[in-house]
């Protein structure tokens, strides 16, 4: 293969896609920062569900321009089933059906002192939008993940709330989760008032708006009308902070560099984790064929996430089957890989959550 040049590169922005066109202009708003950051390189970007253009037509646009090696970072937050699964399944395809070309695909965002400064801000600018002053030790901090069937992910978000927590002085801190993973944002915020703080602040620790960022704000809202006694405030989620484009750009560095390693130490297909130990060894691919740019909810495809699929918050009780045993190495993750030769029959369960005294 001839050597790669800034003019052969191509660099995929991969992003969720959501049915909020105001989601998918915030997305797009970021890939235009990246484009100015790296301007010698041809950048494309595309979603995973939802939303046009899909990934698949990116990478098709870099190949039709002259790449000869391409860079699918993920514009994700965290490692859970996107990231090890459908990203990858993607993304495999692609360099199955394109040989000639060099594909690689970097690590998400994860938890980086950056991402954890812009957070800072977000939550100090609530503060000082509020009318009255109330001390931080009299201050609960609510931090909300978007919630998944990886413990390992939704992990993340109780280390992202502990440093937040410690780094500015909050006198509580608590977490809850958009949907999936227990407890959900209303049950959160019914415990949190029971603490006796005078303010609470809801930070959604996300990179975009969308449904689910409104649903959080909307139970902030209701919280805020059942208890007044309570300052109830609403910190703005990361979208383009200086610091987030700052962590984009560091993730291409280390996939150009080679030390692009993602953090498997508790992932559950690697590991027997607590709870999911049947997950250990089962086969990764996609399972967003049925919601692959149906569009948002600003087009005229109104169908509702596909025949009525809630992507977020259904129970992955449904089997999805592929005939044959795989082989998925996952090597776009540097010196690590994911194999697992197994046939993929994983039904994603969830344990149910712990009994209430």
């Amino acid at each position: 293969m001839a050597e790669t040049t800034a003019d052969s590169l191509g660099v995929m922005i991969c992003g969720h896609g959501s049915r909020s066109g105001a989601a998918v202009s915030e997305f797009h708003a970021l890939a235009r920062h990246l484009r100015r950051r790296w301007p010698h390189y041809d950048v494309e970007s595309g979603f995973l569900e939802f939303a046009r253009p899909v990934i698949r037509d990116g990478l098709e646009a870099l190949k039709a321009r002259g790449a000869r090696r391409i860079v699918c970072l993920p514009g994700m937050l965290f490692a859970a089933g996107h990231v090890k699964n459908d990203l990858p399944s993607e993304i495999n395809t692609f360099a199955a059906e394109n040989p000639q070309i060099a594909v690689s695909f970097g690590r998400e965002l994860a938890i980086d002192g950056r991402l954890l400064r812009a957070a800072a801000a977000r939550i100090a600018a609530a503060e000082a939008a509020c009318e009255r002053q109330v001390a931080r030790q009299e201050t609960l901090l609510m931090v909300v993940g978007r919630g998944t069937n990886d413990p390992d992910a939704n992990s993340n978000v109780s280390k992202v709330a502990r440093m937040l927590w410690e780094g500015m002085g909050f006198g509580w801190t608590e977490v809850s989760y958009s949907g999936v993973a227990y407890p959900l944002v209303d049950e959160g915020l019914r415990h949190a008032v029971r603490l006796g703080y005078r303010r609470i602040i809801v930070f959604p620790y996300f990179l975009f708006t969308g449904i689910l960022v409104d649903r959080i704000y909307a139970h902030a809202d209701a919280c805020a009308a059942a208890h007044p006694e309570i300052e109830i405030v609403k910190a703005d989620y990361l979208n383009d902070h200086p610091l987030v484009i700052d962590t984009f750009a560091d993730r291409l560095v280390e996939a150009l560099d080679g030390a692009n390693l993602m953090n498997c130490l508790l992932c559950k297909y690697r590991e027997q984790v607590l709870g999911y130990e049947s997950d250990r060894g089962a086969a990764q691919v996609g399972h967003h064929f049925h919601v692959r740019g149906i569009g948002t909810d600003d087009d005229d495809h109104h169908h509702d996430h596909a025949h009525g699929h809630h992507h977020h918050d259904h129970g992955h009780g449904h089997d999805h089957t592929t005939p044959g045993a795989h082989d998925h190495r996952h090597e776009h993750h540097g010196h690590h890989h994911h194999s697992h030769d197994h046939p993929h029959s994983h039904a994603h369960e969830h344990p149910a959550p712990p009994a209430k005294g």
